[in-house]
């Protein structure tokens, strides 16, 4: 029986289990944006001392269920074992924590975007005591973030195990990408914070997301590729909108400046 050392130096040695390492690690990290942008949308809600913490704790708690859930690979291959059938479409337990999981996608995201268009309707939230508020909301936070990162690590821990069969690659591909998460989170999240517009795209992209896991959990593959192709089409867009804002800014600064700072003469 070969040796673990034996076993790891056969594997560095092998140009198939690196090649194996690099696309992991490339499609943890795509998949890890989708749970990045939630906990990045969740976090910016609270006051500006907790953001920070509440990334991290959400990020080392994705890393924590991923690493758990390696440790049950057996287990988890299981959950595509189908459990029972609807008009002849089977469901299984991954099925049914994707659905779950986009469902609640589907809502947070509808929930956000009515906030975002009609903020008055949490006004009422000031006139109780501050401390218990965000206490409550940071609670609230991190149960959200536990709850989507139990779907997302699923579905992380199942993507690996189709593209490998190695356990120490796909727990080299989690901590890679887990660590990109913890280094792209408060950059991710202040860039949301002060960009509104930026907000609303990406409360669409979880709507999207929330609806492509309904489907999936329905049988329907959608190709990733499509779904993060068209979000790089729509950041694409909204950074040539920022950048247009930011010229017309400046022309306008300029403008007020060459007049003596009154832009009105």
């Amino acid at each position: 029986m070969e040796t673990l050392p034996a076993y790891l130096l056969s594997l560095m040695a092998d140009p198939a289990a690196w090649a194996a390492l690099i696309t992991l690690i490339v499609m943890e990290v795509v998949l890890g944006i989708d749970n990045l942008i939630f906990i990045s949308i969740l976090s910016n809600k609270l006051p500006a001392e907790h953001r920070s913490r509440v990334r991290r704790i959400g990020i080392s708690l994705a890393l924590v269920m991923r690493l758990v859930l390696l440790s049950t690979i057996a287990w988890i291959v299981t959950l595509t074992a189908p459990l029972f059938s609807v008009f002849g479409n089977e469901f299984s337990w991954k099925d049914i924590i994707l659905i779950a999981g986009g469902l609640f996608l589907v809502w947070k995201a509808t929930k956000e975007i009515h906030h975002s268009v009609d903020p008055e309707s949490a006004d009422h939230l000031l006139d109780k005591d501050k401390a218990d508020v965000v206490i409550s909301n940071i609670g609230g936070a991190i149960f959200q973030i536990i709850l989507l990162d139990l779907v997302f690590s699923i579905d992380s821990i199942l993507t690996a195990v189709g593209m490998t069969e190695h356990l120490p690659i796909m727990v080299i591909a989690v901590l890679v990408a887990i660590a990109v998460m913890l280094l792209a989170a408060d950059p991710l999240g202040e860039f949301i914070h002060k960009n509104p517009t930026v907000v609303m795209l990406a409360l669409g992209f979880l709507l999207m997301i929330g609806m492509v896991l309904i489907a999936e959990g329905f049988g329907a593959h959608v190709p990733k590729g499509y779904i993060y192709a068209a979000m790089a089409f729509s950041a694409g867009v909204e950074a040539l909108n920022m950048w247009q804002r930011k010229s017309q800014q400046r022309k306008a600064a300029a403008a007020a400046a060459s007049h003596g700072g009154d832009p009105g003469i």
